[in-house]
């Protein structure tokens, strides 16, 4: 990955876009992660799948780990910070 560094807060309205760009000599896929004041494109080229999939699952990963923080069920309260087995 190339260097930037940038954030931006993913709310409910968040909207997700992917967009292969089928060339011939180089394929790609546009991932767009858009919302109302910001926009962030991701672009993978051939060989980055693999990158694409551990991007995926560090996506699911964090979502589980918001929704153990913010269960009463999983042994911690709403504003506290619970241990997570992840």
């Amino acid at each position: 990955m190339q260097t930037i560094t940038t954030s931006a807060h993913i709310e409910p309205d968040t909207r997700f876009r992917v967009t292969p760009f089928a060339d011939r000599a180089n394929p790609f896929v546009s991932l767009r992660i858009e919302g109302d004041f910001a926009e962030i494109a991701l672009i993978s080229s051939s060989g980055t799948s693999e990158a694409l999939r551990n991007l995926a699952a560090a996506a699911i990963e964090a979502a589980g780990a918001l929704d153990a923080m913010t269960s009463d069920a999983s042994g911690g309260d709403r504003h506290g910070s619970p241990e997570l087995a992840l």
